[in-house]
Order: C-alpha cells, then structure tokens, then sequence
C-alpha cells in the first residue's frame, strides 16, 4: 500500500466513477483500476461494489476512506506549509456549508476566492448541521460553516456572524402588517418553516417556547427556495435569517417585518477538528466567505432597517 493507490482510491470513492478518478488523477482507467485490485488483494476484500448508479463503497471501502481520507488531505496540507514560501497557495479543501449560507453567498465567495487563489481545487456539499458536523469529526471535510448550537462539543468553533430573524411575507401578497411584529402575533399567520430536522426551526422552536408560543405551522419545508416561491403573492409567512432570502429582498419579491419582542437570532461558526488544523487555503476560504457574509448582512440592514450584525473577531 502507498500514497498513490490511496490517492486512487480515496478519488474513486469521491467520484463515484473510474472513468472520472482516472480523469482527476491524470491517468488511464485501466492503470487505475489495477490500482483499487491491488489494494483489494492486500486488504484482503473487496473495496466496492459495482451499481447502475457507479461504483459504490462497499461497507469495508467505506470505512477505509473514513480513515484514509484524513491522512491524505494532512499530508497535502503539510505540503502546501513546506512549499507556501513560494506564494502560491494550492491543495484542495472539502467545505461544509448549512443551506441558509449556500444560497445567500456561496456563488459570490467562489468567484472571489478562485480569481485569487486558481490552484486551490474545492469541495462544497450542503446539508443538515448534525450531518456536517460528522463529517468534519470523520475527517471528510475540512470545516463547516453551521448555527451554533448548545452545550459543549469536541470540535474548534470560531463565531462568524451574528444575524436576527426577520418575519417575511409576499410584498404584494393578502397580508398587511407593520415593519414590526411581536413573535405572539406571528401565531394568528399561516407559516411555512423548516422541518425540526433544520436548525433553523430549532433555533425558532426555542426562542417560541421560552415565550410560551405555539406556532401554527401549516407547511414544512426544509429548501429554501421552495419557501421563498411559496411566499411570492401569497398568503404565507414564513421565519428565517435575512440572509436565507436575500434574492427575494432584493428583487423586491418579499418584504422582511422586524421580530421584537423577542429579539431571535442565530450565531454563524466555523467548525473544524483540533485535531486537524485548518490549512493555509481553508483558512483563506473562511476569510472570504466571512466577509462576504457580512457585506451581505450590512446591505440587507441598509434596505431593510434591520438592527446592526455583527461579525465576530477571528
């Protein structure tokens, strides 16, 4: 076993197909190929599984790329630390983002970050905070960018951004309401919100018990931007960061209302494994993806006027 067959095998586990490993790796399939059986015969099984959907993990090539996964994004990392006195920032980075932070500002980051640093290849999935979260402790990712949660974790968590709630309703929607709503009289509107899976509801469902409210919750749905067409000249409202809308803030689309009594907000975090430093070109990423976040919030308390967010001090 060395360095390239994992590299083979770690790039078919992530492509889900030899012709596009080979491709990423710059070599032929048949070179490839020969490389995964190599490595099955010295393991001692088999490592996937051939399926109309690719080639898939079997349960022993599962655990092997939990573990061998991590080592190899170290040891590319520790590379990048020997060679960076050159200035040229490479290696690759796998990246976590919660849904709200993917539509607001992903499209917007990566075009900032690659026309800066060309050599660094990127990973980006979205998904559940407690999915996220798995995969950085596994080693499958790099860091993520979650709502913080409470209590204690083993993870690094670095604040990012501090953003409110905002009720929000079609602008030429049925509903008339003022800039300003309690949360109490949110519970006469017909609301869609994430599914409890979502730690945006979970946010929502705290800050409605604490004050003894029940939400009557008609619909729920957890993409975003099902919501945010749901709401488009209708009679629904829904509750979430006004980040998580921003397109239809901006095209006028939606109207935002103020929640103030009480005040909800969510704390946006880096997380990463102490176990796992985050390397020079992940490091970087979080920098741009930060302060793309917090022009975007800046903009949105300009329109909307919404209280200041802040970003956090790294």
């Amino acid at each position: 076993m060395d360095i390239r067959q994992l590299s083979y095998f770690v790039s078919l586990c992530e492509e889900g197909s030899t012709t596009r490993a080979a491709r990423r790796m710059n070599v032929v399939q048949p070179a490839l190929s020969m490389q995964i059986s190599k490595l099955e015969e010295e393991f001692g099984q088999k490592l996937f599984d051939r399926s109309a959907h690719g080639m898939v993990p079997t349960p022993a090539g599962q655990l092997a790329y939990q573990l061998f996964a991590p080592i190899l994004r170290d040891l590319a990392d520790a590379k990048q630390h020997v060679v960076s006195r050159s200035g040229e920032v490479s290696g690759r980075i796998a990246i976590g983002l919660v849904s709200s932070v993917t539509m607001s500002v992903l499209a917007r980051t990566l075009a900032v970050f690659t026309s800066r640093y060309p050599e660094v290849e990127i990973s980006v999935c979205d998904g559940y905070s407690s999915a996220l979260l798995e995969a950085v402790r596994g080693g499958t990712l790099d860091f993520t960018l979650v709502n913080k949660t409470r209590g204690r974790s083993d993870l690094v968590s670095t604040d990012i951004l501090e953003e409110e709630f905002v009720l929000v309703t079609a602008r030429d929607g049925p509903l008339r309401l003022p800039a300003q709503v309690a949360l109490r009289d949110v519970s006469a509107l017909p609301l869609i919100l994430p599914s409890k899976r979502n730690g945006l509801r979970l946010i929502i469902d705290r800050f409605a018990e604490s004050e003894d409210i029940e939400l009557p919750i008609k619909l729920e749905v957890d993409a975003i931007a099902a919501i945010e067409e749901l709401l488009r000249g209708s009679h629904w409202a829904t509750i979430l960061p006004a980040i998580a809308v921003r397109r239809g803030l901006a095209d006028g689309s939606l109207r935002a209302h103020r929640i103030v009594a009480p005040r909800i907000a969510r704390q946006i975090v880096c997380v990463h494994n102490p176990r796992r430093p985050l390397s020079e070109a992940a490091r970087l990423f979080v920098d741009v993806i930060s302060q793309e976040l917090s022009v975007a919030s800046t903009q949105l308390h300009g329109g909307l006027e919404l209280p200041s967010t802040r970003r956090k001090r790294r």
